[in-house]
């Protein structure tokens, strides 16, 4: 990850923003929504994001919308960042979000059993 390209992407107008409000999976056009950021801003800055690595897209399983039309979502894909300044150097340190191990269905499926006492 460029150092400057990052500081450069964060220090612009909304990106924090996004970044904090994407805890959960949401397309460009609820953050803006959520923001009251310009749509055609929250899809910019949603793909900068997303090229950093910052934001990941769920291309794969897009979500429909109400008009039937499929829909990226996007998530935050680090839960902290660290800048450091070395001398001349600029130093980033990034933490991958934590990925639950078991999908809700799963969990839910394990529960209803232990409680059913189907085991």
């Amino acid at each position: 990850m460029d150092p400057t390209e990052l500081l450069n992407t964060l220090g612009q107008k909304y990106s924090p923003d996004i970044l904090r409000s994407a805890d959960e999976p949401k397309s460009a056009q609820e953050l803006s929504d959520e923001l009251d950021v310009p749509v055609t801003t929250s899809y910019r800055r949603v793909e900068t994001l997303t090229d950093l690595g910052l934001l990941e897209d769920d291309e794969d399983d897009p979500s429909f919308g109400e008009t039937g039309q499929s829909k990226t979502l996007y998530q935050r894909n680090v839960s902290e960042i660290v800048i450091r300044f070395e001398g001349q150097e600029i130093e980033i340190e990034s933490k991958d979000r934590e990925v639950a191990d078991q999908s809700l269905a799963s969990v839910w499926d394990d529960l209803s059993r232990s409680v059913g006492g189907d085991d």
